[in-house]
């Protein structure tokens, strides 16, 4: 039996937000490395596995045999959040996704949220649109976080249940509430990078023979709170 797990530092950024002695739920978990660093460190923790693909569901299911944690962490083989029964974790763990997919997940499995206080994502790109269903479902984001990992720059976000809906402006889904707040040195290596990239998009659909003028629009926008929070604008208007 191997005693130990090699999680990633994106992932091992997720772990630190699982508070001690959790039920949880690790949707997407391809080899169930995330739940069994948990289980091996915290004692009282225990963990549901799943996985839409037979192939990860059996290397999930090695692992959790491998590292003797049967008692304590169950695999299970479906389709997002459908794999768990009502009131039976109190914290959800989806990354490695895009957002677009991780909103999809959330909002066709919203029914088994009843008991989950809290939904640590790590989208891969398209934050925004998670952002965006936590605050129209009654979860607020209470934490943030940055990181770079093998030249990629990934960011973490914490939701709590709360009774009334977080209202986000526009900014603050795109650059995240408490992202925006800190302005870490990475947080502006990526926006700085995120401008270039949208002026290359602006580029391309101007020499468009139809430009979609709305979406032009948007990426305008975009650009100008960028220079703002770049160059300390005000910081959320």
């Amino acid at each position: 039996m191997t005693s130990t797990v090699k999680l990633s530092r994106r992932l091992q950024e997720v772990a630190a937000f699982i508070p001690e002695g959790t039920k949880f739920a690790d949707i997407g978990s391809d080899h169930a490395y995330l739940p069994c660093f948990v289980c091996l460190n915290d004692k009282h923790a225990k963990a549901i596995a799943g996985e839409v693909n037979e192939g990860p569901w059996q290397s999930a299911q090695n692992a959790v045999q491998r590292f003797d944690l049967q008692d304590r962490i169950e695999v299970r083989l479906g389709n997002g959040l459908q794999i768990l029964n009502n009131n039976e974790v109190n914290l959800v763990v989806i990354a490695g996704m895009g957002g677009a997919l991780i909103k999809t997940i959330l909002e066709e499995g919203k029914s088994r949220l009843g008991s989950v206080e809290r939904i640590i994502v790590q989208p891969n790109v398209d934050e925004r649109n998670v952002r965006y269903w936590f605050s129209t479902n009654g979860y607020s984001i209470s934490k943030e976080k940055i990181i770079e990992e093998n030249g990629h720059i990934y960011e973490i976000i914490i939701a709590d249940k709360h009774d009334v809906s977080q209202e986000l402006t526009e900014r603050q889904l795109l650059f995240g509430p408490c992202l925006l707040n800190a302005k870490t040195d990475l947080f502006k290596i990526k926006w700085n990078h995120e401008y270039k990239k949208r002026m290359r998009v602006i580029e391309q659909m101007k020499r468009a023979e139809s430009p979609n003028y709305g979406k032009l629009d948007m990426f305008k926008n975009e650009l100008d709170w960028i220079e703002e929070v770049l160059h300390d604008g005000s910081r959320d208007t």
